[in-house]
């Protein structure tokens, strides 16, 4: 368990300019068409800004993806992030700004410069997410002719971040000076094939990384500062913040400075029957599939209880009950939406099964066995469950504040990603309720330590390393 007498959350907004729920965007409180935004991004940032947020997370992916026109529309095509970056840059002053690249289909030099840039105009902000693409489909617009195996990816984004890191080394502290009134470069101090830049304000930004694979986690574990991860399942996440840590002290490095984020998604209202009442609001706007299932041969084929993707990203599993049957371990079609679910299904049910009911139940407080018919679980329940079991809460301030705190308390996170489900409001309650109570707690900060990412997570500069630029 990590020593908590001077930690504090870290708090990371995971930008999805419509929301990050499925039908966030067709909620009347959201702005459906922000993805272009600019104003609006820039206002969401300074909103998070105002809450003393670490940063604001940049996703992005390499082919556009009309299977998301129903789901996340907002995530269906992007803006260039290091274009969106540059903007937030000049509209905020302390938030740091997460951009993702990959390593697959860039290089070193172009990388290195763009990060060094962003750190410059943000005066110490700059953050590189770094992924190394799993969307077979961008090999096309790279004009290849097949995406890369995981293994040949991560053995070149192994070379690629040493050498980028080596191009940020290529400028000595003092390579550029001010000698008479004009500014001068000291070549001695500045190697051969080196970056086009004179150091940044953070000398090397901050390094992300996600994924829970053998290769993810270990590189995770050499390169990043921060690491996201999704698992919904408490324990399961505290032996990743574990392993994750050790493989880093294997390292040689401190575990400290590795910060472990998992991202969560949050309905914050003043009370917890409001706050029930927007996550079932939320789910009501979801567009389920046509039943059908391979066994029975009523329609196409469902993807496997092993495929369902978080957050609806519009691939994967089917929204409807022969997925839930699947995830439930007993056979639910055929049933009404609207129905309530009978008590005996959790005897009946499988060990997930009997995961998913309690999921169900920690965010609605409806169960199988409630009086009140308003408080039991009904068959839509199941359904929204087996395809959305990211890490969420819902609840009042203090509900909310309370699971983020067990987490942070009890070894399996350092702060978190947060998933707003629709914006700006999801943003609005999380700033106006959930932040105040996290301070009055003293385990979120109040003003930031300093005007850069690395003070924020209490980082050092790198020092320098031996050149790779030729590697």
């Amino acid at each position: 368990m990590p020593d908590t007498r001077h930690r504090q959350l870290h708090l990371g907004l995971m930008f999805w300019a419509t929301g990050t729920h499925s039908a966030g965007w067709r909620h009347p409180l959201a702005r459906a068409d922000g993805a272009f935004d600019i104003a609006f991004i820039q206002q969401i940032c300074r909103d998070a800004e105002a809450s003393c947020f670490d940063f604001i997370f940049l996703g992005d992916r390499l082919v556009a993806d009309p299977a998301l026109a129903k789901t996340n529309p907002g995530q269906m095509a992007r803006l260039e992030p290091f274009i969106a970056a540059s903007a937030i840059a000049a509209a905020t002053e302390r938030i740091g700004i997460v951009v993702t690249t990959n390593t697959t289909y860039s290089d070193p030099f172009t990388v290195a410069r763009m990060l060094s840039s962003l750190d410059h105009i943000s005066a110490g902000r700059a953050s590189w997410n770094i992924v190394t693409g799993a969307d077979p489909a961008a090999a096309l617009n790279f004009s290849r002719a097949a995406h890369s195996d995981n293994e040949a990816r991560y053995a070149r984004a192994e070379s690629f971040t040493r050498q980028v890191r080596a191009l940020w080394d290529s400028w000595g502290p003092d390579a550029l000076t001010d000698d008479g009134g004009q500014l001068a470069m000291h070549k001695q101090q500045i190697r051969a094939g080196g970056a086009a830049l004179p150091r940044s304000p953070q000398h090397h930004p901050i390094i992300l990384h996600a994924g829970t694979s053998e290769r993810s986690l270990d590189f995770g574990a050499r390169h990043a500062d921060v690491i996201f991860t999704g698992d919904a399942r408490f324990d399961v996440a505290r032996d990743f913040y574990r392993e994750v840590k050790a493989r880093a002290a294997a390292y040689g490095r401190n575990p400290d400075d590795l910060k472990v984020v998992p991202g969560l998604t949050v309905i914050a209202e003043p009370t917890t029957d409001a706050a029930v009442a927007t996550y079932d609001a939320l789910n009501r706007l979801l567009t389920l599939d046509p039943e059908g299932h391979a066994a029975d041969g009523a329609g196409p084929a469902d993807a496997s209880a092993a495929d369902f993707q978080y957050v609806g990203m519009g691939r994967g599993a089917r929204r409807n009950l022969s997925l839930a049957s699947d995830m439930l371990g007993v056979d639910v079609r055929g049933n009404a939406y609207d129905a309530l679910v009978p008590p005996d299904i959790a005897a009946r049910a499988s060990e997930r099964g009997r995961q998913i009911l309690a999921y169900i139940t920690r965010l609605t407080r409806r169960d199988l066995v409630a009086d009140d018919p308003a408080r039991r679980i009904t068959y839509l329940d199941l359904i929204h469950a087996s395809i959305a079991q990211s890490s969420a809460v819902v609840g009042n301030p203090e509900e909310v504040a309370d699971y983020m705190q067990w987490w942070f308390e009890d070894g399996a996170a350092d702060g978190f990603n947060i998933f707003m489900p629709f914006l700006p409001y999801a943003m609005d309650r999380f700033g106006a309720l959930v932040v105040p109570e996290l301070q009055r707690r003293g385990i979120y900060r109040r003003r930031y330590a300093g005007p850069r990412l690395r003070d924020h997570f209490h980082l050092q500069h790198l020092p320098a390393t031996p050149s790779m630029v030729a590697a």
